[in-house]
């Protein structure tokens, strides 16, 4: 991924707000004072005290600095065998718990786990039943996509299995959980090159618990660009995406034709459309404050499938080599925000982050009111230290807020270097939850029973893919390099996770 930055906007404290009779001038006021008062978010003391390296319960390694009381076990590793035979895929990113059951007097837990892998050899290509694109990619004839989902079995708090879900994708980079206990797995792809094949990337494939029900077909109706993260509201079946496209990145929904839900309903049929501000034509929401707000109205994207090209808004603002998607939102006046990331729905509202986004364009996260359509900013990075390039992020079970950063280069701050999880406060305010301890000599893989070839200081790798499982028990959460899956328990009570 890249990480380049654009020019932030202006700041307005409230777009179209006498659409809203609900807020008067003194609210108005208020909220004025607030951004006054400060617009940044900081950096404040963790409810859970300080982290310090902590044994995995699994390889006896110091994999992660975690607060005094959690553990966590591992799994997954890149090269394990997997219930076909088959070494694991890398790049572990995104990923969600998609399903619980009870099995006889077990709990059982199934997480669909994204790999953002590309061109590799065609060994490492992941079998899945359901596989898209089985030819030569367009990097050349030796190569194939190495893209696609594993399933992952957690049985009474402990790891079970890996099992090939989806294959032959390209870049699978997050996604999100549907309310009917499937995964929507991305394709982070912008090109519109096309694999020896005959077809293309950059879509949307729905993956099912149940790794015999996959079709491997992507849902074209949800559009093809540089997608990044999928979120459901429960109540409409309405998917909203983010796209992660430096400096021309929209904010997108697909009303499906059929609202009952359930695999494959996505697939019959919908309506793409491209977030835009009301009363400001091709605003940049991308330098925003905590506090800044807009009204969001939503215009239609008529082919979801058109290829990329150049396009000059109602504003005269002209954005070059754009997805096709993004072209046609941005023609009628659409929005547009640095690099759209992480997004999660939680209680009637879907909290989007901005990986760039922010005064500093170190990161912002908003959060979209679906009854009221008000899109807010309520976390602001003003340093490194307080936050650095968060990616993916999750909301707890109990609505609290965790981000994975994902920065060019990681953060040195009281805990040493590495890459973090942060929690987010009610208040807009981060604090560290965890750090990326991940340093491996070739003598201690070869006692873990790993592949020697993921040695290395990989405290620079990114988190990704937390979410929690329905109790809040567990936080799981993969390191993409080397690509290793953790399961993580402890005293969540002390504070709002």
């Amino acid at each position: 991924m890249t990480h380049n930055d654009i020019s932030p906007s202006r700041r307005n404290l409230l777009k179209g707000m006498g659409t809203l009779p609900f807020i008067g001038a003194f609210a108005a006021l208020q909220a004025r004072e607030a951004l006054a008062a400060g617009g940044a978010s900081a950096l404040i003391d963790s409810p859970y005290g300080p982290i310090a390296p902590v044994n995995d319960l699994t390889t006896g390694l110091p994999l992660l600095q975690l607060p005094a009381g959690f553990t966590y076990k591992s799994f997954g590793w890149t090269g394990d065998t997997m219930t076909d035979g088959k070494p694991c895929p890398a790049a572990h990113d995104g990923m969600g718990v998609v399903l619980a059951r009870k099995v006889g007097r077990s709990t059982e837990l199934v997480l669909i786990r994204n790999h953002e892998a590309h061109a590799v050899s065609p060994n490492k290509f992941i079998n899945a039943f359901g596989a898209y694109d089985t030819g030569a990619s367009s990097a050349g004839a030796s190569t194939v996509l190495g893209g696609g989902t594993t399933n992952l079995l957690f049985r009474d708090g402990a790891w079970v299995s890996v099992t090939p879900s989806l294959g032959g994708t390209d870049g699978n980079c997050a996604g999100g959980i549907t309310p009917w206990g499937t995964w929507l797995s991305c394709e982070e792809i912008g090109s519109d090159n096309v694999t020896a094949s005959g077809k293309k990337h950059g879509y949307v494939f729905e993956v099912s618990p149940d790794t015999t029900q996959t079709t491997g077909q992507p849902i074209v109706g949800m559009g093809r660009f540089a997608h990044e993260a999928a979120a459901v509201d429960p109540a409409t079946s309405i998917v909203y995406m983010t796209e992660d496209s430096s400096g021309k990145s929209g904010f997108y929904r697909y009303i499906p034709d059929d609202k009952n839900g359930g695999y494959g309903a996505l697939a019959r049929g919908g309506v793409l459309q491209m977030a835009r501000v009301k009363g400001t034509p091709n605003a940049n929401v991308a330098g925003a404050l905590k506090g800044d707000a807009y009204v969001l109205e939503w215009v239609p994207v008529a082919d979801p499938d058109q290829n990329r090209g150049n396009a000059t808004g109602p504003s005269g603002t002209t954005i070059n080599n754009a997805a096709g998607p993004f072209v046609q939102g941005w023609l009628q006046g659409a929005l547009r925000m640095n690099r759209g990331e992480g997004i999660w729905y939680a209680q009637g509202k879907m909290y989007v982050m901005d990986t760039s986004g922010g005064s500093v364009a170190r990161g912002a996260i908003w959060e979209l009111d679906l009854a009221t359509q008000v899109f807010r900013c309520i976390y602001s990075s003003p340093n490194t230290t307080v936050g650095n390039m968060g990616d993916n992020l999750t909301v707890s079970p109990r609505n609290a807020i965790l981000i994975c950063e994902d920065a060019s280069t990681a953060t040195t701050d009281a805990f040493g270097y590495g890459q973090r999880l942060m929690g987010i406060t009610q208040g807009g305010d981060a604090y560290i939850f965890a750090k990326n301890n991940v340093q491996l000599t070739t003598s201690q893989l070869n006692v873990a029973g790993k592949l020697d070839a993921l040695a290395g200081d990989h405290r620079g790798n990114e988190f990704a893919g937390a979410c929690f499982d329905p109790t809040g028990r567990y936080l799981f959460v993969n390191i993409q390099t080397p690509g290793i899956t953790f399961a993580i328990s402890g005293p969540w009570a002390k504070g709002p996770l």
